[in-house]
């Protein structure tokens, strides 16, 4: 390896090693990473096509991957190999690590699944491929600039990623715009010609996933948009110079940004041409697979599956309908039959903003042939239904459209992903029911066996083996190297959860990560913190629903109780850390306050020795693995019924946080499998918030029943907390006013739960006992267990 690795930096990277830095060298040794990676590829690619093995084909829009060495020389077992060569050359492999940028692929937790579920996919060895979007800035860096979040570009692709191989010998032509010319074919059916359309060029990019273990390679193919030629020559002749420039770099803009705005109509076009970009791009993938191994085109369902990971790609059940009917001149019964038993869909979210849907205007002007299609696969379901249901029928068929006419006619992808796939499913049991019950409980009464739960996990090898290596090597020691394999082995650490001797490296490990995390924070912010006291951490991005708002309004409950004279059981930290969407003035405002208490306990003597703020900018996997290892108490506070399911919650507890939450998400399941005593829960269930809301929701009776919360909530406005008394003032009307996810109805709860954990944080021998018990509780949120379950119950396949 050491030769390889020189060998790659004078030929590969173009330095002499005398000269090289450490991104050189990080470099080096990534290309020779990346050229066993695509060894094992080829070999895992060919022993799938001589056990002629049904393929899944997995489409995000995200895929939030983290930094990619350290994870990589774990899973091919080539760590110790890698440093002893780097050591050699007089180079530290671990100064290495922070010379790579995390790819900028993804924004939360819907990309940072996809990652895991790619990771355990490859241990698995299921013959499956992920496709998405290789994103030249991603979503945005955020900076925290007079207290507020200010977005810069994320050039994490500035310099080539060394992981990534582009193909452009197998880049395809994508049509878009056009319109459509009626026609007749020579039998007398209608044959409608798709011209004049606009090309794009998708180039293909393969980011190869190890196994852990040494298991298996699978291909990550993001693909990124060109212009179809340098300019449009047509145009160029016309002697419109500047429109033929721009429209090529119109077409090279559709790959680089992650969810551009879609409040305006350009943003709203672009997202849209993004998702049919994508699910073009992998559908003419899909059938160059199919035909290298297969013949007959009306077996692809037994061959593919594709999975449709949220509503974002449900455009191609369109698209694989318009190949079949237009291209391979199928039946469309024939058709709709293989699209449909090809095709299969997650729901990951209830929020109504997060339902896509696209005006018809716009998807006729980008895809005419497409809205053609489905407005024939609308009218045939529609008119099968009246027939199934003719006295139902007038109330069925509004909901079960895919079109919703309340106003401007719009396309619910939704209802589409939905129709279109054999299996519908949500991420926790909670979140399945609410699917089936509240979300399209009407598709659910037409075809009740189509959906189904899968709660979501996460890869242990990602964040315990490698964000916890410490902790992960001591399990070993205790129990063997089998849960790496086979994680539900981690039940055989509750064996040791009344060893005294135990349990005290247990609360050591924890410690040394707090100090850890301390020493980063110092370096970065000049934040000198106690690892002695609570670790209390709020990551997630920033959304009313989530609450970061009732976090801090109990921290300014607290902070002016200590002002009083009041005491806590414990010294406690509070860390935030997570993005505002650019455009979402309520969720930025949130983040700005967090920033601004942060900030007025610093300036108080009296109570910043008791707790401190920390807003850690620029969330991250690789801020989230330092992150997540030294935290105490973990806050996953979302309305019941409002997070779906949920995944760091699962890291945490993993990593032996106890959870305060919400009957929500997967908090249920957790809470089920480590226990209620070991979990600090607060607040309405999903049924007494509807009943409380049916019944007229005041919040200005909860405020006077509660005058410390009104004190609290009058700090937003007082100038207490900024000058600029106004500032706060629409998150105080929102409170007062509507306070839609109850923060005001669950604080009173919330103040007591917390009390409870502080008080039991101080006993830190049973803290301790009680973390180990939850750890050994967590080998069933492995991802490794979700995938099998889908292997099982939707694809169809082996894992």
């Amino acid at each position: 390896m050491q030769r390889q690795i020189v060998s790659a930096l004078r030929h590969r990277v173009g330095m002499e090693p005398a000269a090289a830095g450490q991104r050189d060298w990080f470099n080096a040794l990534a290309l020779v990473v990346r050229d066993r990676l695509y060894d094992a590829y080829c070999q895992t690619r060919q022993r799938h096509a001589h056990q002629r093995r049904k393929r899944v084909y997995y489409l995000s829009m995200e895929f939030l991957i983290g930094q990619s060495l350290r994870f990589n020389l774990q899973n091919l077992g080539l760590y110790a190999t890698a440093q002893a060569a780097l050591a050699a050359e007089g180079q530290a492999l671990e100064a290495l690590f922070d010379s790579e940028p995390d790819a900028a692929l993804g924004n939360g937790g819907l990309g940072r699944l996809a990652a895991c579920f790619m990771d355990s996919l490859a241990t698995l060895d299921v013959a499956a491929s992920g496709h998405g979007i290789k994103y030249e800035y991603g979503l945005f860096r955020q900076l925290i600039i007079n207290d507020q979040q200010i977005e810069k570009p994320d050039e994490w692709h500035s310099a080539a990623s060394p992981w990534i191989i582009q193909h452009p010998s197998q880049s395809m032509i994508i049509p878009i715009y056009g319109r459509i010319e009626h026609g007749f074919d020579a039998q007398g059916n209608y044959n409608p010609m798709w011209l004049e359309w606009k090309v794009l060029l998708g180039v293909p990019n393969d980011y190869y996933v190890s196994g852990g273990e040494d298991k298996g390679v699978n291909r990550l193919r993001l693909y990124h948009a060109a212009a179809s030629d340098s300019f449009d020559i047509l145009i160029f002749n016309q002697g419109d110079y500047l429109r033929a420039v721009g429209e090529k770099i119109g077409s090279e803009n559709i790959s680089k940004i992650l969810y551009p705005s879609d409040e305006i109509l350009s943003g709203k076009e672009l997202r849209l041409t993004q998702e049919y970009f994508l699910v073009a791009c992998t559908v003419r993938d899909l059938l160059r697979d199919f035909f290298a191994e297969h013949q007959d085109i009306r077996r692809l369902p037994e061959w593919a599956a594709v999975h449709i990971n949220d509503t974002h790609p449900a455009l191609i059940v369109v698209e694989l309908m318009r190949v079949l009917v237009d291209e391979y001149r199928i039946g469309w019964d024939e058709a709709w039959s293989m699209t449909c038993r090809t095709c299969s869909f997650t729901n990951h979210t209830l929020m109504p903003e997060a339902l896509e849907c696209w005006s018809l205007p716009l998807v006729e002007r980008l895809l005419p042939r497409h809205l053609q299609l489905i407005y024939e696969i609308n009218h045939r379901f529609l008119t099968t239904v009246s027939r199934r249901y003719p006295d139902d029928a007038a109330p069925l068929l509004p909901s079960l459209s895919l079109i919703d006419e309340s106003g401007e006619k719009r396309l619910r992808m939704v209802n589409l992903a939905t129709l279109g796939s054999h299996k519908v499913n949500g991420v926790s049991a909670i979140h399945s029911e609410l699917v089936r019950d509240m979300l399209l409980p009407q598709f659910s009464r037409l075809t009740p066996d189509k959906f189904v739960n899968q709660t979501n996990g996460i890869s242990h090898r990602r964040w315990l083996q490698l964000a916890n290596p410490a902790l992960a090597q001591f399990f070993t020691e205790l129990i063997g190297p089998g849960w790496l394999d086979d994680p539900h082995r981690l039940a055989q650490l509750s064996d040791y959860c009344d060893d005294g001797q135990v349990v005290d490296r247990v609360r050591r490990i924890k410690t040394d990560n707090k100090l850890a995390l301390s020493n980063y924070v110092y370096s970065r912010y000049r934040i000198a913190l106690d690892p002695m006291a609570m670790f209390d951490v709020h990551a997630k991005r920033f959304h009313e629903y989530k609450r970061q708002l009732l976090n801090v309004l109990h921290i300014i409950y607290q902070y002016q109780r200590l002002q009083e004279g009041g005491e806590l059981a414990t010294p406690k930290i509070y860390f935030f850390s997570g993005k505002a969407a650019p455009r979402y003035t309520l969720a930025k405002l949130i983040l700005q306050l967090v920033n601004c208490v942060a900030r007025r306990i610093s300036q108080l003597p009296r109570v910043n020795g008791v707790i401190r703020v920390v807003f850690l900018e620029d969330y991250s996997v690789s801020l989230a693995e330092r992150l997540i290892p030294a935290c105490d108490l973990s806050e996953q506070i979302s309305m019941a019924g409002t997070e779906a399911s949920g995944t760091s919650n699962m890291k945490f507890a993993m990593n032996g946080a106890l959870l305060i939450g919400t009957l929500d998400g997967a908090n249920i399941e957790i809470r089920q499998a480590v226990g209620e005593q070991n979990f600090y829960l607060f607040g309405h269930t999903t049924l007494q918030i509807a009943q409380r809301k049916a019944q007229g929701y005041r919040p200005y009776e909860v405020l006077s029943q509660q005058p410390s919360l009104q004190m609290a909530l009058d700090a937003l406005v007082s100038g207490e907390l900024c000058a600029d008394r106004e500032r706060f003032r629409p998150l105080y009307e929102m409170l007062t006013a509507s306070d839609y996810y109850m923060h005001l109805a669950d604080f009173d709860d919330y103040r007591h739960a917390h009390q409870q954990a502080q008080l039991d944080f101080s006993r830190h021998s049973e803290w301790h006992r009680r973390t180990l018990w939850g750890m050994s509780r967590m080998g069933h949120f492995s991802s490794d267990y979700t995938i099998r379950g889908y292997c099982r119950e939707i694809w169809n396949t082996d894992g």
